[in-house]
């Protein structure tokens, strides 16, 4: 296969089997994510248990990440993502029929749940289904896609609620995006076996690709020739199922207490921009709009950073983003913190929520992508769980530093802390990536 044949395949099959899935997805998450306060609070649910009830959606992700290794690994990334859309929809009717807050919140923690399986089932497929050389462009993408998803839910709940006059009309945004996911993976083909529909795994799906390119790293994966798709034989699935989720983690555990400390710290970073920024802006005395009117301009340059951060990737390697991303945020959690006293706070604040964007956005897709680069080639789905546990783990664990931090201090301390991990995630990243990439990846 030529590679003009390759880049038609993937730019066309992926797209439509990886991308509008996810896009469908997130905009149902998106829509339903700033509502399920209010639906708990609507149903006689304390503040702190409606913000509790709000959080559970990322408690079930974390608590999802590392099993749906398993069950990735054993009926496949296209079933794996039909069947969480599934229990995904079984968790939003929850929601939607739930009389008290305690019901609703077993609903929005199989969302939770479903929302782990799926993201680990489309990172698993876009890792097996495209080409090496571009994988950075797609899985930067892919986190384009979900953030696109994450800006136009909430316009579409909002219109959706005011037509209907009720909160709970919402959760059936995700319902349909859910449905129409599921049905776009069962009638389109999948680009990296030719079929269509559920289908286990097997010998004639999974062609043999062991003629791949030699080590070039410690670890035990081959690195696959960069025009070729990653595959795994028939033989080597049914060695997935056998080897099972702790063996992976054990054969792998160097590398995930190493640079997997490291994604635990993107992920804490990232996750500290939401919760600081619009702290800061009270503490500066920004009023309510004109803080959302910064934060979303600032989003908006995230947004606009997703594919240039592949680009360079894929062009300069992984350190090219992972190091301008963890140093950026890291000064800029500095600059806040230093900028508390000044006259002109304001201004340094609008800068600072820019320059914090800018720094995100050159890492976007960098969490994905290095997973993609480190997961086993013939057994990718358990590692990404694990993977995948390290970052959301920093982002779930981020807010707790900065409220406790704050709480016994201040913010101005909170930012510096957050700077200084900024700083030792840097170090990681610089220290590990050379060690377990291959030189043509760093």
């Amino acid at each position: 296969m030529t590679s003009t044949t390759n880049d038609a395949f993937d730019r066309r099959g992926v797209l439509l089997s990886g991308f509008l899935p996810a896009a469908l997805f997130a905009i149902g998450e998106g829509a339903i994510i700033p509502i399920i306060p209010i639906a708990a609070d609507s149903l006689g649910a304390s503040l702190a248990f409606a913000g509790f009830v709000a959080a559970l959606i990322l408690v079930g992700e974390l608590i999802g990440d590392v099993p749906s290794g398993v069950v990735v690994g054993r009926i496949g990334e296209r079933n794996a993502m039909m069947g969480a859309a599934v229990v995904s929809v079984v968790g939003l009717l929850v929601c939607v029929v739930s009389p008290s807050p305690w019901v609703l919140a077993v609903g929005v923690f199989l969302v939770g749940v479903s929302t782990a399986v799926f993201a680990l089932a489309r990172h698993a497929y876009m890792t097996t289904a495209i080409p090496l050389r571009i994988r950075a462009r797609a899985l930067s993408s892919l986190g384009g896609v979900f953030r696109f998803g994450y800006f136009v839910g909430p316009f579409v709940s909002a219109g959706v609620v005011h037509l209907t006059g009720t909160t709970q009309s919402a959760f059936w945004i995700h319902v349909v995006c859910c449905l129409a996911a599921a049905v776009v993976l069962l009638v389109l083909r999948d680009p990296a076996t030719g079929v269509r529909g559920l289908r286990l795994p097997s010998r004639a799906s999974r062609p043999d690709t062991t003629t791949a390119a030699p080590e070039a790293t410690s670890r035990t994966a081959p690195v696959p020739h960069p025009d070729e798709p990653p595959t795994d034989t028939g033989a080597q699935f049914v060695e997935r199922e056998a080897t099972g989720l702790f063996r992976t983690i054990r054969d792998n555990r160097a590398v995930l207490a190493r640079l997997g400390s490291g994604a635990a710290l993107i992920g804490a970073l990232r996750a500290g921009r939401q919760v600081i920024l619009p702290l800061w802006a009270v503490s500066v005395g920004l009023d309510d709009s004109s803080a959302a009117l910064v934060i979303g301009i600032a989003g908006a340059v995230d947004f606009a950073l997703f594919y240039t951060s592949g680009q360079i990737m894929d062009r300069w390697g992984r350190l090219a983003s992972a190091l301008p991303c963890m140093l950026g945020l890291a000064i800029s959690y500095f600059l806040l913190a230093w900028s508390g006293h000044l006259d002109a706070r304001v201004g340094w604040f609008v800068a600072i929520a820019i320059a914090m964007s800018l720094a995100n956005g050159v890492g976007s897709g960098i969490l994905m992508t290095l997973g993609a680069d480190l997961a086993p080639r013939g057994n990718p789905a358990p590692f990404l769980g694990a993977w995948r546990f390290t970052g959301d783990f920093g982002s779930a664990a981020a807010p707790l530093v900065i409220s406790g931090v704050t709480a016994v201090a201040s913010l101005a301390l909170a930012s510096g802390v957050m700077g200084v991990l900024g700083l030792v995630g840097a170090g990681i990243l610089l220290r590990y990536v050379p060690r377990y990439l291959p030189r043509q990846l760093r």
